[in-house]
């Protein structure tokens, strides 16, 4: 009897262990991100650039989806990666501005970023380029999800140099009291980024790296995140390229950010992954304009970087997929960066955060349905929690506060900047985006109906978030990361 229990038991546990052999193992997608640096609407040749040419992005866009109502999270370095990292507004995880060198404050290790979202199916997660999320230990990319991390800590121009490429003096406080801008491998620093030459072979080396992950991990789902350092400046092209525009400098780094996109692109074809690996191509916020030739287009768009019209906001937008995203199209739905997080958590079948996230599934336009509403509403934070500006489907309402202008300030040239004062009045009015992206006409006293509606959603924003401007408490923020 033992002996008939005993033959059974092991027939059932070969069918079984058959039976898992033969069952389909799930395909996870590989995921890509490409985020570049004060990146503005109009500096692809796909997007109206002129005078150089973007034609791996080009390539991408006609092989994917090309967004045009896409917005960052907000118009400045820190929070922007925030919000993209962990699918909220930057102000409800209490991240502003851009963060210095030594900060106390950072990315809080309660925040689920989308590489430890990723890590719940055992992707490989690598970061290269710039993370400027908290320079201390406890906030670095290894702690937060990444696997790898070779790249700077904070913003290039955070360095102890001048403009011109010349050390700082103590005479040029600002820059002077920069520590050496560090390159990372990891949490340790293994190298300087000292002359306007090292900084000219970041997206060659960048580049290289981001390779070299994807042969590493061709045989599993890895994330690869690619936050490219420039456009924003000091700007620098290495050799290859250098010289190579019509459009100088900017037009060089920018043919040689196409070229790193062409490496990525070339890499997963080579390795038999573009079949299975999602690439998204965007921007932190749009071009710093006071530096002029050294800055980018934001497209016939309102302002720049730093502020909270479209300018500021607005940016490239390319997603591509080999066989799965329909291909050459345009979206003109309003979406984010705040939305890739939960895009891709439908996309992995993963639970989305314990705590409350502000992103929004973009998944069914992914899946060809073009005429899907991401989002109604977009709330415009910036400085420390100040509600510029809401935006209800193709209505932008903006609401009086202070800000950077460039308007009728000269910009600078060859590296330097010329003028944006920070504290410019702008008084409430109500813009219909799809008549007037440039935000030139205000429509308030046309459509009172449309104004009541809005200022009813900037109620809802200060309710949730608070505002620094009208003194309304963040009800619903949760604090930074700080260190000792």
């Amino acid at each position: 009897m033992k002996s008939s229990i005993t033959i059974l038991l092991l027939a059932l546990s070969v069918f079984v262990e058959s039976r898992q052999k033969s069952a389909p193992k799930e395909k996870l997608p590989n995921i890509v991100i490409i985020f570049m640096d004060d990146l503005g609407y109009g500096d692809l040749s796909c997007y109206g650039a002129l005078d150089y040419k973007t034609p791996n992005l080009d390539q991408l866009a006609a092989q994917g989806i090309r967004f045009t109502n896409f917005l960052s999270a907000q118009p400045v370095c820190s929070a922007s990666r925030a919000g993209l990292l962990t699918g909220c507004y930057p102000n409800r995880l209490n991240i502003s501005g851009a963060l210095f060198p030594n900060a106390k404050v950072g990315i809080n290790p309660d925040e689920t970023t989308l590489a430890e979202l990723l890590k719940e199916k055992n992707y490989a997660t690598g970061i290269f380029g710039k993370w400027h999320l908290g320079d201390h230990q406890k906030f670095l990319p290894l702690q937060h999800g990444f696997d790898e991390y070779f790249g700077i800590p904070f913003s290039n121009d955070m360095w102890p140099v001048w403009y011109d490429g010349k050390p700082a003096t103590p005479e040029q406080k600002g820059r002077f009291q920069f520590p050496p801008l560090a390159l990372m491998e990891g949490n340790n620093k293994v190298g300087e980024i000292k002359t306007l030459e090292d900084q000219g072979l970041l997206t060659k080396r960048l580049t290289e790296r981001a390779v070299s992950f994807i042969q590493k991990n061709k045989s599993r789902p890895f994330f690869l995140y690619l936050p490219h350092p420039m456009p924003h400046v000091p700007i620098a092209a290495s050799s290859t390229f250098k010289g190579k525009s019509k459009q100088g400098e900017y037009g060089d780094v920018l043919m040689e950010i196409d070229w790193s996109v062409g490496q990525i692109m070339q890499t997963l074809t080579a390795n038999g992954l573009d079949k299975n690996t999602l690439v998204i191509f965007t921007s932190d916020n749009g071009p710093w304009y006071n530096f002029g030739n050294h800055a980018g287009s934001n497209g016939g768009l309102r302002e720049g970087k730093g502020t909270s019209f479209e300018g500021g906001l607005r940016v490239p937008c390319i997603m591509r997929w080999k066989g799965r995203l329909p291909e050459g199209v345009v979206c003109n739905q309003l979406s984010s960066t705040i939305d890739v997080l939960p895009t891709i958590a439908d996309l992995c079948k993963i639970p989305q955060p314990a705590k409350k996230i502000d992103g929004r599934s973009m998944l069914p336009i992914l899946e060809g349905n073009l005429d899907y509403e991401v989002r109604k509403n977009f709330y415009y934070y910036y400085r420390r929690n100040d509600l510029h500006a809401v935006r209800s489907g193709h209505w932008k309402l903006i609401l009086p506060h202070k800000g950077r202008s460039y308007v009728n300030q000269m910009p600078g040239e060859d590296g330097f900047p010329g003028g944006s004062p920070e504290d410019v009045p702008f008084p409430m009015a109500l813009y219909d985006l799809r008549r007037d992206p440039g935000e030139a006409y205000d429509v308030q006293a046309k459509y009172p109906e449309v104004l009541k509606s809005l200022l009813q959603v900037a109620e809802e924003a200060r309710a949730d978030l608070g505002d620094d401007i009208t003194q309304r408490p963040r009800t619903n923020a949760r604090p930074s990361g700080t260190v000792e």
